[in-house]
């Protein structure tokens, strides 16, 4: 006879490592000594890496770049219908109609490719914004900027590879940044703009040497661990993360003292400005984050749910970030960036055309404008459109599946491909869905 005891005793490493390979989901991708290193894609890349300026609250494109003089005549014979309450010109040789309100960025005209048909079918701020991220509101899935890492790596030596500068608490929250049942390599680094945001990584108790010394301890340690249980390549991930953070001490501080800029980018980037200086701090991040290697670099700008003074609100929204981006389109192109960069700008939804309680623009799922810049996409070009009132999207229609889609072609994948199984099934940014706007490629 044997005791349950004696029979548990011997088994304990065994049913541990069935225990751990369950919490633990298979990693489709081979494991390399670092999960951040770089990865070819499907096919040829046009971008190495994304910047997304996103736009919180849901901008109007009837005051921004989607311009409709024909709901200028509709308002005179009908009283709920809402005039653009913005002047927009023709701008640059492509003559990209822009409004008022983005002065400097019309500078560029033939720089940006607007997406005019942009749709989602939902009004809520929380399900778009968690959409637009995620590709999904129902379950928590990896944000984009996750995926875009999984499937590349990074090609910052010393950095995360997918950074978020003051991204928004509510609304989805980190979920916004999470890699979900992606290893947890691939989510996103929160930073904050502002002096004093950077994270604190020093270490008081230890120097380099000793820190040195107890990462090595630990790297032998887990060595030892990965022999006894094979077949666990996330072990390594957490060994890389904290080989991250050990290098980050350094980097991160590096990377986010603007006082090494001179006062002439400072100036481009309107932080030396009141109105411009939070954006424009973000703007000036995103790029030395780029410059290094960053692979998914995103950057909040709130305030744009504007239901009553539509035009005057966006003008102010616009105030604070006009300069910014145009000096960062600016500032990537001197540096040979751009072509290899691709900029995203968009927020949730649109606006609608006709006059809510409140007496403004109302939320409007149905149509609405989203643009990018460089990294392979035609500058001073217009795709998609909505109806004449600019009301709902009715020509090349894109929903965030397929933005997604187009998002990851233009780095080199195939949004079909990139799959990640967990739970018995394989999963994809774009769900079953997504085409990829082949008519925007340069």
């Amino acid at each position: 006879m044997i005791s349950r005891r004696h029979f548990l005793s011997p088994s304990g490493p065994a049913f541990g490592s069935l225990a751990l390979s369950a919490l633990l989901p298979h990693w489709s991708l081979r494991a390399a000594a670092n999960p951040l290193a770089p990865r070819r894609g499907h096919h040829p890349a046009k971008a190495k890496g994304v910047i997304f300026l996103f736009m919180n609250g849901g901008p109007s494109h009837h005051e921004s770049f989607d311009y409709k003089p024909e709901l200028t005549r509709a308002s005179e014979n009908s009283s709920r219908l809402l005039q653009p309450a913005l002047q927009f010109s023709p701008s640059g040789q492509s003559g990209l109609m822009i409004s008022e309100a983005f002065p400097e960025l019309a500078r560029h005209a033939d720089d940006l490719c607007l997406l005019n048909g942009m749709k989602i079918g939902t009004n809520g701020h929380h399900q778009a914004v968690v959409r637009m991220h995620t590709g999904n509101e129902m379950f928590v899935r990896p944000s984009m900027g996750s995926w875009v890492v999984y499937g590349l790596g990074s090609e910052a030596e010393d950095l995360p590879g997918f950074v978020t500068i003051d991204p928004i608490s509510n609304l989805g929250g980190a979920g916004n940044y999470g890699s979900a049942f992606l290893p947890a390599t691939f989510q996103g680094t929160r930073i904050g703009s502002q002096s004093g945001g950077v994270p604190h990584l020093s270490n008081q108790r230890l120097t380099k040497a000793d820190q040195r010394n107890q990462l090595d301890f630990i790297r032998r340690s887990n060595e030892k661990l990965i022999e006894r249980i094979p077949g666990i390549p996330e072990f390594e991930g957490v060994v890389q993360s904290y080989e991250m953070a050990f290098k980050m001490q350094s980097s991160i501080p590096e990377t986010f003292d603007l006082s090494s800029e001179s006062p002439q980018i400072l100036k481009r980037y309107g932080i030396d400005q009141g109105v411009t200086a939070g954006f424009g701090r973000q703007c000036l991040m995103a790029r030395r984050l780029a410059e290094r290697g960053v692979r998914f670099i995103q950057l909040t700008s709130n305030g744009w749910d504007h239901h009553g003074n539509v035009g005057k609100g966006v003008l102010d929204r616009g105030a604070a970030v006009d300069k910014p981006i145009a000096g960062l389109l600016s500032d990537l192109k001197d540096r040979d960036l751009l072509r290899d960069t691709l900029v995203v700008w968009g927020g949730e939804f649109g606006r609608g055309a006709y006059e809510d309680n409140a007496g403004g623009r109302g939320h409007n799922g149905s149509g609405f404008t989203f643009w990018m810049a460089g990294g392979g996409v035609k500058g001073g070009h217009v795709h998609g459109a909505t109806d004449e009132l600019g009301a709902a999207a009715v020509e090349d229609v894109m929903d965030f599946h397929d933005l997604h889609a187009t998002i990851l072609h233009l780095l080199g994948l195939d949004h079909r491909k990139l799959t990640y199984r967990y739970a018995g099934r394989d999963f994809r940014l774009t769900d079953t869905e997504g085409r990829v706007a082949k008519k925007i490629l340069a």
